[in-house]
C-alpha cells in the first residue's frame, strides 16, 4: 500500500504549479495595471497597432469585459463561487498532470487579479481595446485574458481530452 505521504506528493506538486501560475498571472496583471495608471490618463487612448489595438485606460465597475456595471456584492459572490469551483477542480482532477494545473492557475490568477482591484479600489482597471473605429470589443486586462484562456482550455480538456471521464461514461 502507498503511504499517505507518497500519494500526497503529486497533489502538492500540482498545487505548487497551480499556485505558481496564479502568482505569475496576479503579478503580471497588477504590474500592467499599475503601469497603465501611472502612464496613461483615465480615459486616454494610446494606439499600439493603428486603430486595431489600443491601450485605453478605463475603470470597470462591472464584470469581465465591462459587462454588468455596478453590483459589487454580486461580483464578490461570483468570485467566492469561482474559488470554490477551483478547489473542487483541483481535487477532482488530481493526478492528471501539471499542464491541467497551469490552466487552473490561469483561472485562479485572473480571479485574484480582478478581486484585488475590487477590494482595494472598488473597480477594475481595464486597458486593452481591440476593434475598428467605434466597433470595439469591451476593454479588458491581463486578468480577464487569463480567465478566458483558462476557462476555454478547461472546457476543451474536460470535453475532449479527459480520458478518465470519457472512459467512465462509456
Amino acid at each position: 500500500p502507498m503511504s499517505s505521504q507518497a500519494s500526497a506528493s503529486p497533489m502538492r506538486g500540482e498545487l505548487a504549479v497551480m499556485g505558481a501560475t496564479a502568482a505569475v498571472v496576479l503579478a503580471a496583471d497588477q504590474a500592467t495595471k499599475a503601469l497603465v495608471v501611472a502612464s496613461i490618463g483615465l480615459g486616454q487612448q494610446v494606439r499600439v497597432i493603428g486603430d486595431l489595438v489600443m491601450l485605453w485606460h478605463v475603470r470597470n465597475e462591472g464584470a469581465a469585459f465591462s459587462l454588468f456595471q455596478g453590483g459589487q456584492l454580486l461580483f464578490y459572490a461570483v468570485t467566492a463561487l469561482a474559488l470554490a469551483m477551483l478547489v473542487y477542480f483541483s481535487r477532482a482532477l488530481r493526478g492528471r498532470g501539471a499542464l491541467l494545473h497551469v490552466v487552473l492557475g490561469l483561472i485562479l490568477g485572473g480571479t485574484l487579479g480582478n478581486l484585488v482591484d475590487r477590494v482595494r479600489l472598488g473597480y477594475v482597471t481595464d486597458f486593452i481595446s481591440v476593434g475598428i473605429g467605434d466597433l470595439r470589443w469591451p476593454t479588458w486586462n491581463v486578468a480577464d485574458a487569463s480567465l478566458v484562456v483558462g476557462i476555454v482550455a478547461l472546457v476543451v480538456y474536460l470535453t475532449f481530452f479527459d480520458r478518465q471521464r470519457t472512459e467512465a461514461s462509456a
